[in-house]
């Protein structure tokens, strides 16, 4: 059994999905033990209370360096034994360091199909904002390993979702959430805690269930 381990920052949409997962069975050989907030005030502390997971936090602003900050994040982890780190609505970027402890064990979701719109500043609203403005018919969501670079870590998963006549950015936001956001992220985390994601280089294969 692999001890899942959720940070956020903010409202916990995503940390709801794979709870939702989770009490649903859908998450194999796997368990989400903790949830870590970079903010005090954070709603998916909420949420995880309202799970019986324990909430902790670790504040950003406590910290004047990402190095000290993911310093302390990595010693929250290692206390806790994970051996997965998934990234829900988590605002920071990691240090090289971080991400090189867990490398291949840090999943993010990023509400586009990477390699577009994606990157350092691409994130929330943003993302759907520049899709709508690009005028691309399809965008969607992805589930990648972290690397040093944000969002440019192997693919395990994506799903495309239409923009519609008349779609804010909002509106967008909300059908790729429900559409692709919430169903991947806990397949991309069962998949991982069944050991069946292997990484050749930019390449996620998956293999077969047994």
């Amino acid at each position: 059994m692999k001890n899942i381990v959720v940070l956020v920052s903010g409202g916990g949409t995503n940390l709801q999905a794979l709870l939702d997962a989770q009490e649903r069975g859908e998450i194999r050989d796997g368990k989400i033990i903790a949830v870590i907030s970079s903010t005090s005030g954070a709603f998916a502390l909420e949420r995880a209370k309202g799970a019986n997971v324990p909430g902790y936090v670790v504040n950003r602003k406590d910290y004047d360096s990402r190095e000290a900050f993911t310093g302390a994040l990595l010693d929250k982890l290692s206390e806790l034994n994970a051996d997965l780190i998934v990234l829900a609505g988590f605002l920071y970027i990691l240090s090289p360091a971080f991400v090189e402890r867990y490398e291949n064990r840090i999943i993010n979701i990023h509400p586009a199909l990477i390699p577009s719109f994606c990157g350092d500043g691409f994130y929330g609203l943003k993302v759907h904002e520049k899709a709508l403005e690009y005028g691309v018919k399809l965008t969607g969501a992805t589930v990648h390993f972290v690397s040093a670079e944000a969002d440019a870590g192997p693919i395990i998963l994506q799903k495309a979702v239409a923009i519609e006549e008349g779609d804010t950015a909002e509106i967008l936001q909300k059908r790729v959430m429900e559409q692709a956001e919430w169903k991947l992220l806990p397949e991309a985390v069962s998949l991982f805690c069944q050991g069946r994601l292997h990484v050749e280089g930019r390449i996620v294969h998956i293999d077969q269930a047994e």
